[in-house]
């Protein structure tokens, strides 16, 4: 899965990228608000991480900008006061959950994995496909209830394909939620990740639509 974090504390942003990282997130990183309009509108995340006091271009403004160009990536708004109009210009403007500083790191990690489960239209943190199962919160999947041994890039690729399961997902669609910003998107390492997952998963579960993409089978 990957991430857009628009904050412009330094520090605050470095922590909150660490702590997805660690849940299996890639993050991109924007320290104002005009960057951070421009990755959201310019590139593919799977949610947004937004403060609202923000240099350069506010994050109401920002949030309403990715809105009005149809960007439906769910946004959970940071916010450094407790005040609920801040919340309701923020909701009214399109956001999909909120944290006021100061919070707990997990807690804004958890509200993160739950928007984009939502936005797939899964309530629970684990997800079922077939013999497969992906534990949102614990970051770990299984076959047949046992956990499998996946490289990193292996899980993200993994977690992907099982939270969208059952849908041709394109190579490029796929490449965009797997690589940061200024990495070069490598179709062939996707390939190869594709063909070890296959040795791990066993045959007939991840198809290869030819001139389409990939395709998880639930059953």
């Amino acid at each position: 899965m990957r991430a857009l974090i628009v904050e412009d504390d330094p520090l605050l942003a470095d922590q909150l990228s660490q702590a997805m990282t660690q849940a299996g997130f890639v993050t991109d990183i924007a320290a104002d608000g005009t960057q951070g309009e421009y990755l959201g509108a310019t590139e593919s995340y799977d949610v947004a991480v937004l403060d609202l006091g923000l240099p350069g271009l506010p994050g109401i403004e920002v949030l309403t900008r990715w809105r009005d160009q149809g960007i439906g990536m769910p946004v959970l708004i940071l916010t450094a006061r407790g005040d609920w109009t801040d919340k309701v210009a923020g909701f009214r403007a399109g956001a999909d959950d909120y944290a006021v500083k100061p919070f707990r790191l997990d807690e804004v990690v958890l509200r993160a994995q739950t928007l984009i489960r939502r936005a797939a239209g899964h309530a629970r943190p684990q997800i079922a496909a077939g013999r497969l199962q992906l534990d949102g919160q614990l970051g770990v999947i299984t076959l047949d209830g046992m956990a499998l041994k996946l490289t990193a890039f292996e899980g993200r690729i993994m977690t992907y394909l099982i939270t969208h399961r059952d849908r041709i997902i394109s190579r490029t669609e796929l490449s965009e939620h797997l690589y940061e910003a200024e990495t070069d998107r490598d179709f062939k390492s996707i390939e190869v990740v594709i063909g070890r997952l296959r040795k791990k998963v066993g045959d007939g579960i991840i198809e290869t639509r030819r001139g389409e993409g990939y395709v998880l089978r639930s059953a």
